[in-house]
């Protein structure tokens, strides 16, 4: 019998909870609890306008930004 007909029980590739996934989901749920607790009207310079908006709204505007910007280049990666 050769070692890929055994099967041992244990995780392969595809495991739900990788380290790395856990990690994501942590600084994610952090973020989101960062974002909830920053209410404040803050003024941000846009290129020329100063816009006065919530934080937390800019703050998830970031946050989507980062979000779109890493599943960019993480389909662009090569395998």
């Amino acid at each position: 019998m050769s070692p890929k007909d055994v099967s041992s029980g244990s995780k392969g590739k595809s495991a739900a909870f990788t380290p790395a996934r856990i990690v994501v989901l942590v600084i994610a749920v952090l973020s989101i609890v960062f974002i909830a607790e920053n209410t404040k009207d803050v003024e941000v310079r846009l290129i020329i306008p100063l816009v006065t908006m919530p934080l937390y709204v800019w703050l998830i505007v970031m946050f989507a930004a980062g979000m779109a910007c890493g599943a960019y280049f993480f389909r662009r990666r090569p395998r």
